[in-house]
């Protein structure tokens, strides 16, 4: 009898933490199922749902064995609570964050790979796109937000939901969580820890479609003069723009990420 291959541990773990999502979480393990060019690890963290999302994806994952799949929950309300859950079960080479109300193309994680396997860069920041990604307007949008990438370097552009990195980059960070930001924004705020790791990068071609209802999260929204300070301040004064200046404000608004659990849409 000839020994068993063995079979080779995932290039990926891709964490989706939700709440309460059996609306919309179809879409975003149908992405995962369709994943082609490399290999990955599926990590879900239920935040405490209580409307059944697990079984549900557990029923569309029974007809996906070739997808390996963590199953995991963190009780403490908040997104981050949830992603850094998952993040202490990650041991492959490179991890990204998935919202569960997004589709990712089949291309995703292996042009995600292409982009950080040189060694060069720590991040690749998706494009975030909200129309046919092959259309007219898909293709302008793609163009214009990877030319703000390059001009506007060392900053976030898009969600955590679009985020992949070399796992030993975002450890080095100090992971998803930081004990030093408990605000909303932690998605700029974690680009901010990592661009002091090294440098980000992306492509016309690493892209994702979230939900249309992220237009309905007025709570959590910074203020145009705020995005403008941001935009404006040097690398070298962004910790002091994020830890000294944001963050007071935030503090005082209240603009805490268990924000995020207020679903404006539902109203």
């Amino acid at each position: 009898m000839r020994p068993a291959t063995p079979v080779p541990s995932p290039t990926w773990s891709v964490i989706v933490p939700y709440y309460n999502e059996a609306g919309f979480i179809q879409g975003t393990i149908e992405s995962a199922i369709a994943q082609a060019g490399t290999s990955f690890r599926l990590i879900l963290v239920d935040n405490a749902s209580d409307d059944g999302t697990e079984d549900l994806c557990r029923r569309i994952l029974a007809g996906a064995p070739h997808v390996e799949v963590a199953y995991l929950r963190e009780e403490r309300p908040g997104h981050l609570f949830a992603l850094d859950r998952g993040f202490a079960a990650v041991t492959t080479p490179y991890v990204c964050f998935w919202d569960a109300d997004t589709v990712y193309p089949p291309h995703y994680l292996a042009e995600a790979e292409r982009l950080l396997k040189d060694g060069r860069h720590v991040a690749a920041q998706a494009i975030d796109v909200y129309c046919d990604p092959e259309s007219r307007e898909g293709r302008m949008r793609r163009w214009r937000m990877r030319a703000t990438q390059k001009l506007l370097a060392k900053q976030g552009h898009v969600g955590s939901y679009g985020q992949c990195f070399r796992t030993d980059a975002l450890r080095k960070a100090g992971g998803p969580m930081s004990d030093g930001w408990r605000f909303v924004l932690y998605d700029h705020e974690l680009m901010q820890r990592i661009y002091h790791q090294g440098r980000a990068t992306g492509s016309t071609d690493l892209w994702c479609l979230p939900s249309p209802r992220r237009g309905a999260n007025a709570h959590v929204r910074w203020t145009l003069w705020e995005r403008i300070l941001y935009h404006v301040t040097p690398f070298a004064a962004k910790d002091w723009f994020f830890y000294r200046f944001l963050a007071g404000r935030f503090a005082r608004r209240r603009m805490m990420q268990e924000n995020l659990r207020v679903r404006d849409w539902e109203s």
